[in-house]
């Protein structure tokens, strides 16, 4: 039994970094967070296997481009930039559309290469 502990606890960081999990990479983004792209993405294209493989494959690509804080701002810019308020006049900056820009880049990449 201490055997197969001190296998698992040995395992685990490399299992870890193997999968991408130490450099932030592309599993830094919580499982929630791939579903409800993906969801989206197959409400468009289609809710079908080919999209969910499509659709998973694009969410990867994001990650692999865009760090998932990153990605929390850009989505955080859009909602608020379709607001009708005072307050979202402050979303429609420079800034806030370069933020926003970096994901459709991430986006178009992930379109290019899964599609």
């Amino acid at each position: 039994m201490r055997k197969l502990l001190m296998l698992i606890l040995l395992g685990a960081p490399v299992a870890a970094f193997a999968a991408g999990g130490c450099g932030g990479s592309v599993n830094d983004y919580p499982t929630a967070a791939r579903a409800d792209y993906v969801f989206a993405c197959m409400q468009v294209n289609g809710q079908n296997r080919n999209a969910l493989d499509r659709c998973s494959c694009a969410i990867d690509v994001v990650a692999s481009i865009l760090p998932f804080k990153e990605y929390v701002s850009a989505e955080t810019v859009l909602r608020m930039q379709r607001e009708k308020s005072l307050l979202s006049m402050e979303f429609h900056t420079a800034a806030a559309k370069k933020i926003v820009r970096r994901l459709r880049e991430a986006q178009a990449e992930g379109e290019v290469r899964c599609f």
